[in-house]
C-alpha cells in the first residue's frame, strides 16, 4: 500500500511540484491551500505523514502542528514544518514541536530523505 502524505502551503505552485514529485516517488497525495480543514482532511484521507508550512495565508502553521501534536488521534502522526522564512531546528525538542523541519527552498534529496526518515520511524 501506498504511503499517503498530506500537504499543506498557500502557495499553489509549491503544492503542484510537490504533488508531481511526491506522485513520481511513489506516494499517494492530498493537498490543501488552506489550514482551517486539516482535521477534517487527516479524518478522511488518513495520512501517514503531513508536509506543512510554517506561513499559510490564514493560520500560523506551528499553531496546526501544536493542535496536532496536542490531540490525542493525531500526536503520532509525523509533521514536517517547511518554510522559507523560520529556522525552526531549535523547536524539535520541545512539546508540540514538528517531528523534522526543512528550509525553503529545498533540496529534493534532503526533501524526500527527511520524509522517508520520518515515514520508517
Amino acid at each position: 500500500m501506498r504511503k499517503k502524505i498530506l500537504v499543506i502551503d498557500d502557495d499553489s505552485d509549491i503544492l503542484e511540484i510537490l504533488e508531481l514529485l511526491l506522485t513520481g516517488e511513489g506516494y499517494e497525495i492530498r493537498t490543501l491551500i488552506h489550514g482551517d480543514a486539516v482535521f477534517e482532511s487527516i479524518k478522511d484521507f488518513q495520512p501517514d505523514l503531513i508536509l506543512l508550512d510554517v506561513m499559510l495565508a490564514d493560520m500560523d502553521g506551528r499553531v496546526i502542528c501544536k493542535d496536532i501534536k496536542g490531540n490525542k488521534l493525531t500526536y503520532l502522526l509525523p509533521v514536517i514544518l517547511i518554510s522559507g522564512t523560520h529556522d525552526l531546528k531549535h523547536l524539535l525538542h520541545l512539546p508540540g514541536a514538528p517531528n523534522d523541519f526543512i528550509a525553503k527552498p529545498f533540496d529534493i534529496g534532503i526533501l524526500l530523505e527527511g520524509i522517508e526518515r520520518q515515514l520508517v520511524a
